[in-house]
Order: C-alpha cells, then sequence, then structure tokens
C-alpha cells in the first residue's frame, strides 16, 4: 500500500509543512468561506489506533469526496504541543487528549475551537490504557501501590488523570504514591528493571508489556469506563473563516467512524490501512484493547467537567474558577458535519446497490 499525503516527523517537519503549504491562517484570503477555496487542512495526529477515523477517511477518499485537500502529519510531541501549533496556524488541526493545557490555553485566548469527540474509554472490554504493575514488583492488588512509584507521562495530561481514578477505585489517592515522570517509550525499560513498580500505559505498549511479560494489568476497565480521552480542535481563525471545509472535514471523520462501528475493525483492507499508519501486524490490531468514537463525535461535557476539576484540584490550572472551554466548541458545525455524514452514508449505499 503506497499512503498518498503521511508525514512523520515532529514539530520541525510541522514548521517546514506549513511555509511550503500555506497552511498557516494568515495565508488564507480573507472572506472565502466555500470549502473549493479553502486551504489544505494539515492535521495533527499520534500513530495509534485512536486516530484510525482519520486515517481511513484520508486513504478511502473520504476527505477527497466531501471536497477539502487534507494532509495527515504524524506528531511527536504532546498534546500541549499539538495545541500550541493549532493555535498559532502551524497546523490547521489537531486530535488531543483533553488536559491542564486546553483548559489553560482557552483561558488565555489561545485561537482554538473544539469541533468533537476524538476518542473515549470503552464501557467494558479491554482497557486501552490500563494501569500496570512491574512482574519485579510482586504487586498483584492495587491497593498494594501505597508508598510505590507509578509513572505518568506528566502532570497535566490523562495518563495522571487515569492513574487518579485507579487509585481512587481501591481507596487510595495520588498522595498515596510517588509519581515518576516517564515518556510513553521509557516505560517498559522501567517495568522491566523495577525502577518502578507500576505505571500509566496506553496501547499497544501495554500488550506488548504483557507478552515480554514484564508486568501485568491490576485493575479491569471500569474504573475509567466511559472517560473522554481526545478532541477534535481547530484553529479558530480557519474555521470562522472556512466554516464549509471544517465541516466537510468533520463529516468525512464521522463517516469513518460510523464505518468502523458497523464492523469496518474486521475488514481486510481497513485493517491494512490502520497496520500501516500505526506500524503495527494486522494480528496486533485485533488483540489490543481499542478506544471508542461516537458515531456523531459527542462530547460528554459532564466528564470534561470532571478532568478540570482534578486539574483545578491539582494546582495545574492557571485561572480562576470555571473555564470557558464550552465557550469554544462548535456545536453548530458539528451537527452540520453529522447530518453531512449521514447524506454521504445514504449515498454511498444507493451507489452500492
Amino acid at each position: 500500500m503506497s499512503l498518498r499525503r503521511r508525514f512523520t516527523g515532529g514539530l520541525a517537519l510541522i514548521a517546514g509543512a506549513a511555509l511550503l503549504t500555506g497552511c498557516a491562517t494568515g495565508a488564507a484570503p480573507e472572506g472565502s468561506g466555500d470549502v473549493a477555496d479553502a486551504p489544505k487542512i494539515t492535521f495533527l495526529y499520534s500513530p495509534y489506533a485512536d486516530y484510525a477515523p482519520f486515517f481511513l477517511a484520508e486513504e478511502k477518499g473520504y476527505f477527497e469526496d466531501a471536497g477539502v485537500d487534507v494532509e495527515l502529519i504524524s506528531k511527536s510531541g504532546s498534546s500541549g504541543e499539538t495545541y500550541q501549533q493549532v493555535s498559532t496556524g502551524s497546523i490547521t488541526a489537531g486530535g488531543a487528549t483533553w488536559g491542564a493545557g486546553l483548559f489553560n490555553a482557552t483561558e488565555a485566548g489561545a485561537s482554538l475551537s473544539v469541533i468533537a469527540s476524538v476518542s473515549r474509554i470503552p464501557e467494558e472490554g479491554k482497557n486501552p490504557a490500563p494501569l500496570m504493575a512491574s512482574e519485579q514488583s510482586g504487586i498483584t492488588d492495587a491497593k498494594d501501590l501505597k508508598g510505590k512509584k507509578i509513572g505518568i507521562p506528566g502532570d497535566g495530561g490523562f495518563g495522571i488523570y487515569s492513574v487518579n481514578l485507579a487509585l481512587e477505585s481501591v481507596g487510595l489517592s495520588l498522595d498515596d504514591v510517588e509519581l515518576v515522570n516517564l515518556t510513553p517509550g521509557d516505560i517498559p525499560p522501567a517495568l522491566a528493571n523495577g525502577s518502578i513498580d507500576a505505571s500509566w500505559t496506553i496501547e499497544p505498549i501495554s500488550s506488548a508489556i504483557t507478552d515480554k511479560k514484564i508486568g501485568h494489568e491490576l485493575l479491569d476497565v471500569s474504573y475509567q469506563a466511559g472517560v473522554e480521552l481526545g478532541a477534535l480542535a481547530f484553529n479558530t481563525e480557519y474555521v470562522e473563516k472556512y466554516p464549509e471545509a471544517v465541516t466537510a472535514f468533520t463529516a468525512a471523520y464521522l463517516r469513518a467512524v460510523q464505518e468502523l462501528e458497523a464492523g469496518g475493525w474486521n475488514h481486510p483492507a481497513s485493517q491494512e490501512i490502520i497496520a500501516e499508519y500505526t506500524e503495527l501486524p494486522v494480528e496486533t490490531l485485533a488483540s489490543i484493547g481499542l478506544t471508542v468514537q461516537d458515531p456523531e463525535g459527542a462530547i460528554d461535557w459532564s466528564d470534561v467537567e470532571r478532568q478540570e476539576q482534578f486539574f483545578r484540584d491539582r494546582d495545574t490550572l492557571e485561572f480562576e474558577g470555571k473555564s470557558s472551554i464550552k465557550d469554544i466548541f462548535r456545536a453548530d458545525i458539528l451537527a452540520d458535519a453529522v447530518a453531512q455524514a449521514g447524506d454521504a452514508a445514504e449515498s454511498s449505499d444507493t451507489d452500492a446497490k
């Protein structure tokens, strides 16, 4: 398979791509709102299965069908860096976790618009982001984590929130453990050598840890079932100039979400696309825990509020009072995108017949 518009290499390449393609919002002509007039949408993603709908929308031509020119760019940085790149216009849009960075950026007046949910933890089944204990620790009960070292990917994102939920479920808190900042890639060796007793993990890393017998899960998914994990964010200036393009992009994304929900995960062609973007064998994709996407991109705002309160309690928010996160949500665009996705699906069904 030859992927048409796939780029990697982190922020340096992102900046270069912005200059070469004119994707920065400043390059957009004033007063032009039609999809055909919109500059290319550069979308920043992580090479995880969470972003499968975007991979399918690109490779199956759903973006093209919707009339938008899209360039997918794999990121190497954090969610905070994604929001920074999107808000400055170096990148048009991206997916990233809810966290202190987003809440702080919103209150600071960053040029960010939230369009839809990207992923959430499933209500049941395999946990895509489990808390795992090192085999060397001898810990099999999460209650025994008191006083132990637990790896997290920083103090302002989903990882620490997830660990907090896990500890709360067994009557502990973050104050009962020693937190150690680790990148996802550093987690397996740290568990293997016993320098940490447990860690937040994410698929496919968690499945690899199990397969190599260096760690094991401590809890089922229930402690974080249904938690909002990621959001689709666009540069606000781009949204205001080209709302039709943003709507079309979101509709193509939702079309792919609905296809996956209808059994697309088991379709060989779809598996091949996802496997290539994530650099995982199809067999691995079939066995790992997967996040879920809402077929209408709906956001559970009550859960987002709980996450915001957590970061407020951790003193990682740089403002007083509640954030205005819901004020940057473009419900109008999401509603139009849901309708367009439905029309596209009906048209596709008619053509197939």
